[in-house]
């Protein structure tokens, strides 16, 4: 029998549901511990009581998309089988998630801000990419454990690069056109490289 989560346990995860959207949504500049604490409908005292800080709120939230990342690959994988590349692809580059920063996958909005974080986030980044990218390798065809982790690595490189941009730009045609692109790119991953 599983335990309903307790009061302080709910108020935790909505403090952290706000933070991640607001990060995600707003960037760590644009985003402060007062708007946080309001999103969650709790104080800013029950905010540091939680987290003890923006930035620890950050490395909470951080974690957390990453690990919805991890969650969805084999999500993917089971559901799609031999075509879950295609499908995870064409989900990740789509109009709507593009369209959803707040929601949207953490690695995309999240990785500049630890570019500019401390070694510590930057080592406990590093390590949740490095099980993500294994995770995709598992799934890939063809070639040894390293070239399917290089083709992993490309594909993510290509697919948060290509979503980067694709957000950034004003002309929704050009945003389709990076989009589609980076589509093409992330998918030659599914074959080994001669």
């Amino acid at each position: 029998m599983t335990q309903s989560p307790t009061k302080k346990e709910q108020t935790r995860a909505r403090i952290l549901d706000a933070a991640s959207q607001s990060f995600r949504g707003k960037g760590y500049s644009g985003t402060g511990v007062d708007g946080i604490a309001k999103a969650a409908g709790v104080t800013s005292g029950a905010f540091y009581a939680h987290f003890g800080s923006k930035d620890g709120a950050f490395e909470a939230a951080l974690a957390v998309g990453m690990n919805e990342v991890m969650e969805s690959i084999p999500t993917f994988q089971r559901k799609f089988g031999s075509d879950w590349i295609g499908a995870f692809v064409d989900y990740y580059l789509g109009e709507a998630h593009r369209n959803d920063l707040a929601c949207g996958c953490a690695m995309t909005t999240l990785s500049p801000e630890v570019a500019r974080a401390d070694p510590e986030l930057h080592m406990a980044y590093e390590a949740k990419m490095k099980k993500i990218v294994c995770l995709i390798a598992d799934g890939l065809d063809g070639g040894s454990d390293e070239d399917r982790q290089d083709r992993a690595w490309a594909m993510l490189s290509t697919l948060i690069g290509g979503l980067t941009l694709s957000r950034a730009v004003a002309n929704s045609e050009v945003a389709n056109r990076i989009a589609s692109a980076a589509r093409t790119t992330a998918l030659s991953a599914q074959t080994t490289v001669a």
